[in-house]
């Protein structure tokens, strides 16, 4: 059975991408950090790492156990960490994974909360672009828990914070401008503020629009969540966005849409979650909005 001080090795030898600096690295022997990855190949029955002359090259097995290697260390960082937060010997750092969307929106009023009753714990944020990002992430052991859309088949623990519902927004001298909501289907033959390729709420407006029976055409992309409200504002096109990142006093107009767009928001870790990720889960909980 693998060891974590194996996995270690592994890690090491292919961010480096050199046994010698990983040696070095890790303050061991060549042919003893050599040994133990001969020993973890052999305990997988498959070779790890193609050495070639000049670099080092992962095999198809070592691809599928890298994730996995990362995600046990990971994990192994949090257990030392969260026994010290018992002990007394530290105050912890609290790490979430999300999307941009959701930094904007639902995650400020939930830390505004938890700064006043953790204000000795420290945040870190890693920010995704789309929801596979964030899966594949929180998969590979990045952060104590993560934010965002439903997972699908996840074998961890999910959380339901609730329904996130997007709004169009236009321009306050928009022909539409004067409704409360609107049919996507009634904008069809309109050019959108869309969000460039690869973006998660570029896929969940191609979507909802195919449900109405039509594909958006793009007046302009956009990388920044925060920039389509903006720009569907200053009269480029319509934009379809998360309700909540809209700042008090937006200038511009906003339409529910009908029926209505939502999406389900989770909090999901990777096992139990431990004393500092469960706070904050029911701290989401309890301002969900």
């Amino acid at each position: 059975m693998a060891t974590l001080r194996q996995l270690e090795y592994l890690v090491a030898v292919v961010d480096l991408g050199s046994f010698t600096k990983a040696a070095d690295l890790l303050h061991v022997t060549q042919p003893a950090l050599s040994h133990q990855i001969r020993a973890l190949e052999r305990s997988t029955g498959s070779p790890l790492l193609e050495r070639l002359p000049r670099a080092i090259r992962l095999t198809p097995t070592g691809r599928a156990m890298l994730p996995h290697a990362r995600a046990a260390l990971a994990d192994a960082e949090r257990a030392t960490c969260a026994a010290r937060q018992a002990a007394g010997a530290e105050v912890g750092e609290l790490q979430i994974a999300t999307l941009y969307s959701i930094s904007l929106g639902i995650l400020p009023i939930a830390l505004k909360a938890w700064r006043r009753s953790h204000p000795d714990v420290g945040i870190r944020l890693f920010e995704h672009r789309h929801t596979d990002e964030l899966i594949e992430a929180m998969s590979a052991g990045q952060a104590d828990l993560a934010v965002g859309p439903t997972p699908k088949d996840w074998a961890g623990s999910t959380h339901v914070l609730g329904k996130e519902e997007l709004v169009v927004v236009v321009a306050k001298d928009d022909p539409v401008a004067g409704r409360k909501s609107i049919r996507l289907k009634d904008l069809a033959d309109r050019s959108w503020v869309h969000y460039t390729p690869g973006h998660g709420l570029a896929d969940v407006l191609n979507q909802v629009c195919a449900k109405a029976g039509f594909e958006p055409k793009a007046a302009v992309h956009t990388e920044q969540t925060a920039a389509a409200p903006a720009l569907a504002a200053a009269g480029l096109g319509p934009a379809l966005v998360p309700s909540n990142i809209l700042p008090p006093g937006f200038d511009g107009q906003v339409l529910r849409t009908e029926p209505p767009t939502r999406r389900t928001l989770t909090a999901y870790t990777r096992g139990s979650p431990d004393p500092l990720a469960a706070a904050f889960i029911e701290v989401l909980k309890e301002t969900w909005i």
